[in-house]
């Protein structure tokens, strides 16, 4: 088969890609108008003999080596008057008519010059017969994803918003709970429930509206602050629907990330990671850590935080938060100091390796959680500084991690840890088995620090199902006179979709 020929045939795709690139960019990014008319005006297009007289289209382009060989091996390109390209517009059937008709001059040029021999024709339309019904089924196919994308762009429920849910359901059964002796054999329930609206504008934004109702937070004494997917009050059991979190973080480098809360940001929320590899799969709070839990801000928390990151390993984060909507008068800013506030900065080292760690400083200006500090919300004073260290290895088969945290207050100081490590996929790929333990938070009213156990092991039964049974043991009051002592057995349930 000649050359001349195969240059032919070659151009037909390679003129159909180049002009319809720009419509096919455009209609991936926006939904489709219906039942839109549009009258074009005249175009006068301009021939061009070099892909360098497009003052739009630079060797940077993708396209740019398809749009060289048009120009220069076959000469069918057409630019606009203004010797512009525009790739990036959509372009009308009008356009697209004027192009092709371009490159199908030159074709049937090249094919009169090229003198095919009658053999060459008949071998052609041979292939053509040969896979006339794998042509025919790849045309179906085409037609009916081009029917279901129109469909489900017709009836998605936003091109901009990803809806994403879960559901806790936790079952506790007290074995040995010396603190409440007479629910020993009672067994309770709390759960939870999440939809979280994300929406993103540019593909590296996130706004983050997230709906929660929740009941009950009580199972556990409020020492050893209750259960990770647990979010009720101690006596809640409304399943009141609230927002929960309210914020959108958006680039401002690439390698700065900011965020502006309205609701729901504290602690530990501004934070890349907390290091500890139990936090998460572990069924206590314990697991938190929770010395970023203690500083008197609440969920109504609003502030703003960045994290920079220096290298792809080094990751700072700061965060302002303050419990300003707890005031009740629009008179108290954002920025008051007679309502509690909370600064964190952690410096994070989390390389691809075993190990990864974290320095944190954090200073909240109300605590009424730490024992010794009776000044209460909106008293002056009562300002508390934590000093936090964490670390984990992470081997792939097992991991150990852990924290230890100072922190002064007024009238006292306190020192708190947790430590502890486990097995990744043992038995079942994705699993977890772990236990860890620690000194927890001194609390107001309570003597001592507490201390807690716990062993779970986090079982996948899907990827929309977890499983996570635990035992828990620990003493809310130490030193105190009494048995505050406690045994309890809990298995979580945990849905995602």
């Amino acid at each position: 088969m000649s050359k001349l020929l195969w240059k032919a045939l070659l151009a037909a795709p390679a003129a159909g890609a180049a002009f319809a690139v720009s419509s096919v960019a455009v209609a991936a990014e926006t939904a489709p108008n219906l039942n839109l008319s549009v009258q074009a005006e005249p175009i006068q297009l301009a021939q061009i003999t070099s892909v360098s007289e497009l003052t739009d289209v630079s060797p940077s382009d993708w396209a740019f080596q398809a749009l060289q060989s048009l120009v220069e091996n076959y000469g069918c390109i057409q630019g606009y008057p203004n010797r512009t390209f525009q790739g990036n517009r959509s372009l009308t059937r009008f356009e697209f008519a004027a192009g092709l008709n371009a490159c199908l001059d030159v074709m049937a040029v090249l094919i009169s010059q090229s003198g095919i021999p009658p053999e060459e024709l008949a071998a052609i339309r041979r292939l053509q017969e040969e896979f006339q019904a794998e042509l025919a089924t790849l045309r179906g196919r085409v037609d009916a994803l081009e029917a279901e994308t129109a469909t489900l762009r017709a009836q998605q429920f936003s091109t901009t918003t990803k809806l994403r849910g879960q559901a806790d359901g936790q079952l506790i059964v007290p074995f040995d709970s010396m603190e409440v002796p007479s629910v020993q054999d009672s067994f309770s329930f709390e759960g939870r429930a999440r939809l979280n609206f994300d929406s993103s504008f540019t593909g590296q934004d996130r706004l983050r509206i997230r709906l929660q109702s929740s009941s009950g937070n009580s199972a556990l004494n409020p020492a050893f602050g209750g259960l990770a997917n647990s979010s009720g009050t101690v006596t809640g059991t409304s399943f009141d629907v609230i927002v929960d979190d309210f914020f959108y973080r958006f680039p401002v480098t690439n390698r700065i990330t900011a965020t502006l809360a309205a609701r729901g940001m504290q602690g530990n929320d501004w934070v890349t990671s907390t290091i500890v590899p139990y936090d998460g799969p572990a069924v206590a709070d314990a697991s938190g850590p929770q010395f970023y839990d203690r500083g008197g801000i609440t969920s109504n928390a609003v502030g703003g935080g960045v994290n920079i990151s220096f290298t792809d390993s080094i990751v700072l984060d700061l965060g302002y938060s303050s419990a300003y909507g707890n005031a009740g008068s629009p008179a108290v800013g954002v920025f008051d100091s007679r309502t509690p506030q909370s600064i964190i900065a952690q410096l994070n080292f989390i390389p691809e390796g075993p190990f990864n760690a974290a320095l944190v400083y954090m200073m909240n200006n109300r605590s009424s959680t730490f024992a010794l500090d009776n000044t209460g919300i909106g008293a002056p004073g009562g300002k508390t500084n934590t000093y936090a260290g964490l670390v984990s290895f992470d081997f792939g088969s097992f991991f150990v991690g852990g924290h230890g945290a100072f922190q002064d207050f007024q009238g006292g100081d306190d020192f708190n840890w947790t430590a502890g490590g486990g097995f990744n996929d043992l038995f079942i790929e994705g699993s977890q088995l772990g236990v860890y333990g620690g000194q927890l938070p001194q609390m107001r009213g309570y003597t001592g620090n507490p201390w807690l156990v716990e062993g779970y092991y986090q079982l996948p039964v899907s990827q929309f199902l977890t499983i996570t049974p635990a035992i828990i043991y620990g003493d809310a009051n130490p030193v105190a006179a009494g048995d505050d002592r406690g045994l309890w057995g809990v298995i979580r349930t945990t849905f995602r979709f």
